[in-house]
């Protein structure tokens, strides 16, 4: 009796090891679920195509964020560094201030001649200290008139000015760079008005420019 016939072999085991599903045309799985491996027919190979472009826009997305937070800082600084000397000048100009009446008596005193022996140099160290901080004094006699810098205490009319002019510097101004501590306070001279009443004399007459004529005699 033969193998077969006792029915001990066992029956032969046919495994289709096929990529490609003959009935459907798809690509068939593995045990775990994953395509096969190898190149599928008919296939275009750009699976890769949508993962290059994601991570190109991803990377011009993180590049243009990198930018911009570099922008801010950058502009963050420049507003610190603006605040810094805003708040600098402000703490020089208030102290500074305090020292204006002082060196308004210094240069008092230097024009009536008292400024003298111990007293000059004094007077001579406070006023080059407080040049290193940056105050300087403007205002000269035939100075322009500017109301943003000048204060006018006095006012006259001057046939020897074409256009407001400071003809006395009764104070000094003060400033630390551009900004005004204290505006020169001057006395300001203007051109005389075009059109005056001018009187003329002659004998007995008086005769002004309007044309009228005022008789002095007895009639």
């Amino acid at each position: 009796m033969t193998p077969r016939e006792n029915g001990s072999e066992e029956e032969p085991v046919i495994r289709d090891n096929r990529k490609i599903d003959p009935d459907t045309g798809t690509v068939r799985q593995n045990a775990g679920g994953e395509p096969a491996d190898g190149p599928v027919p008919g296939g275009t190979g750009t699976s890769q195509a949508p993962a290059e472009g994601s991570a190109a826009g991803l990377l011009a997305e993180r590049t243009a964020d990198l930018q911009r937070l570099q922008a801010e800082y950058s502009n963050y600084r420049k507003r610190v560094e603006r605040d810094r000397i805003a708040v600098k000048e402000h703490a020089v100009a208030s102290v500074l201030s305090e020292f204006l009446p002082v060196l308004d008596d210094i240069g008092r005193a230097r024009d009536h001649g008292e400024l003298t022996g111990g007293f000059a140099k004094v007077s001579e160290s406070l006023e080059a200290a407080v040049g290193k901080l940056g105050l300087s004094t403007y205002g000269a006699k035939g100075d322009a008139f500017d109301p943003t810098v000048h204060e006018a205490l006095m006012h006259s009319y001057s046939a020897d000015v074409t256009e407001p002019t400071c003809i006395e510097i009764l104070q000094p101004g003060y400033r630390i760079g551009e900004r005004v501590l204290r505006p020169a306070r001057v006395a300001v001279a203007e051109p005389a008005e075009d059109e005056e009443r001018v009187e003329f004399t002659g004998g007995d007459d008086r005769i002004d420019a309007d044309g009228g004529s005022d008789e002095s005699g007895d009639n």
